[in-house]
């Protein structure tokens, strides 16, 4: 600062020499540009969305310091806000289980962690999302029996909900690992090859498979639009080799905002623990469970699931006394004043932590 200082002082005499009067000197210090922050948008496992930061002092090596003795000099200001909003996509059916269309937001009755929404931002019919669809097909021993009719019924699905230029959808088999036999693509042909290179055996790793499903390939697919994550699981339920628990495959796959169908390959006329474990994945995201008794029926539950998709509603809102602590905050969604309507959503979500 000394040298600066002399500087300084050189300067203010050499100028005086050569102007022969100089009134006042004054130092500007240009403000730092302002930094776009764009980190991931909260989901309903969901993380907050903090604003695009203002302008502020860079601590970077070649930032200009600014001079504390300048008087003239205007204060830098800070400003720290969030914004935190939460998405979640629900269904609404009658008690015959027909999908209700006209649904209003004055209908809705929301509690977030216990308390109503601090503000309702947007609500909405969601019948036109691009889909990221992951078709996870247990290929353990097990289920070997109806294995080739549930490769021909995951077909047919694939090719009729996928649509190009908006749909993606990828292809696991899993035994005692999980293996893509397609990643994400649009092609219908590509999907079909990745159905057809299945072959079962093996031990049955379910909960790995649906953690990896979720962590690995649709959380970590990137989009720059609102789309629907939605895993169709295709198994017995039995799990007999996997790291995972049922707990932690159920918190992966609300922290990736997946909703997750399932369709039962067990041939057994009662609910087993198998079907048990499915309906708490279905239940905890949001999805369905179907337990189809007859082979024939498989291809019912896919074709459900397919006008389940197209038949949603979306609401985002900002919770009331939130807190960036990790913990979860569940959600419950009602019918106002009607208790004939059924509304499944997903159970809650993972607040993030504090920064």
């Amino acid at each position: 600062m000394r040298d600066f200082a002399g500087f300084r002082s050189a300067l203010v005499v050499a100028v005086i020499g050569l102007a022969g009067s100089l009134l006042s000197a004054q130092s500007t210090t240009p403000a730092a540009p302002a930094a776009n922050v764009q980190p991931p948008a909260m989901t309903s496992a969901a993380a907050p969305t903090p604003a695009t930061a203002a302008p502020s002092d860079q601590k970077s090596g070649d930032a200009k310091l600014a001079d504390p003795n300048d008087a003239d000099q205007d204060p830098i200001t800070t400003i720290k806000a969030q914004v935190r909003e939460v998405n979640v996509i629900f269904t609404v059916t009658d008690k015959h289980g027909r999908f209700k269309k006209d649904l209003r937001q004055e209908d809705l009755h929301i509690l977030d962690d216990g308390k109503a929404p601090e503000q309702i931002r947007d609500f909405r019919a969601e019948t036109d999302l691009p889909l990221r669809v992951g078709l996870l097909v247990d290929a353990s021993n097990s289920i070997r029996d109806r294995f080739k009719f549930e490769q021909e019924a995951a077909t047919e699905f694939l090719n009729s909900i996928v649509r190009p230029q908006q749909d993606l959808a990828f292809v696991i088999g899993f035994d005692s690992t999980p293996e893509v036999t397609q990643d994400f693509t649009n092609n219908s042909e590509k999907l079909s090859n990745g159905i057809r290179m299945l072959r079962p055996g093996g031990g049955t790793a379910l909960f790995d498979a649906v953690y990896y499903a979720c962590r690995d390939k649709l959380m970590k697919q990137k989009d720059r639009t609102t789309v629907r994550r939605a895993l169709i699981l295709l198994s017995d339920g039995d799990d007999n080799q996997s790291h995972s628990t049922l707990s932690e495959a159920i918190e992966m796959a609300q922290r990736a905002e997946v909703i997750i169908y399932t369709i039962s390959t067990s041939t057994s006329n009662t609910e087993d623990r198998g079907d048990k474990v499915l309906r708490k994945l279905a239940e905890n995201t949001g999805g369905r469970a179907f337990s189809p008794f007859k082979i024939q029926d498989v291809s019912d539950a896919f074709r459900e699931i397919q006008d389940e998709l197209r038949s949603q509603y979306a609401v985002a809102y900002k919770p009331a006394d939130f807190r960036a602590d990790g913990h979860f905050r569940p959600i419950q969604i009602t019918a106002e004043n009607s208790k004939k309507l059924f509304i499944r959503a997903r159970r809650g979500y993972y607040a993030p932590m504090q920064q």
